[in-house]
């Protein structure tokens, strides 16, 4: 059996060269704070995956949904949820980043808004849901659909100088693919 040792070694590695130089210095330099939360972007980056359930939480808890249809708040909170996680997206530098945040943003902002209409519903169903976490899942989805479509682009304009010019194309696609799902998801309008 060999060690890890003699295989660092043997590979032409001695053990001093898989501790990092500060530690065999003595000075072991602690690792710089990952999120700044004094810079602006990141409190963008935030707003962006909590606009979606501040909407839902604050249409369920001033006008509970009666029905399982395309109501106007259905359209505002996948837009939101859309924008929203375009918003995070426009945040980041590099393509891999900007179209991983955008997709992790809209994934996060679609679960937090069906659990913020499954802890605001009224009544509890046991055979199909309740209006309120329908559309809760309806705007959910059609924004995270939207972000989705829309984080392509977010990634080819992360190397762009204007953050407005990265956000506002994005969220426009994003916007336009969560309204055009709404009626895929719901149903047409009767």
């Amino acid at each position: 059996m060999v060690s890890d040792s003699s295989e660092g070694a043997a590979a032409g590695e001695s053990e001093d060269d898989l501790v990092p130089v500060s530690v065999r210095l003595g000075n072991v330099v602690p690792p710089e704070d990952p999120e700044d939360w004094t810079r602006p972007l990141t409190w963008a980056a935030a707003a962006g995956m909590l606009l979606g359930p501040a909407v839902a939480l604050l249409w369920f808890a001033v006008w509970t949904p009666d029905r399982l249809a395309i109501l106007p708040g259905s359209f505002v909170l996948a837009a939101v949820t859309a924008a929203g996680a375009t918003l995070t997206g426009s945040t980041q530098q590099g393509t891999l980043r900007a179209v991983a945040a955008t997709v992790a943003a809209a994934l996060f902002a679609a679960l937090a808004d069906i659990i913020v209409g499954a802890l605001t519903t009224p009544a509890r169903q046991a055979v199909e849901a309740s209006p309120t976490l329908g559309q809760a899942f309806g705007g959910a989805a059609a924004g995270f659909g939207g972000a989705v479509a829309a984080a392509g682009l977010a990634g080819a304009l992360a190397h762009v100088h204007s953050r407005s010019a990265r956000m506002l194309a994005p969220a426009a696609v994003a916007v336009g693919v969560a309204i055009l799902l709404l009626p895929v998801i719901f149903g047409p309008a009767a």
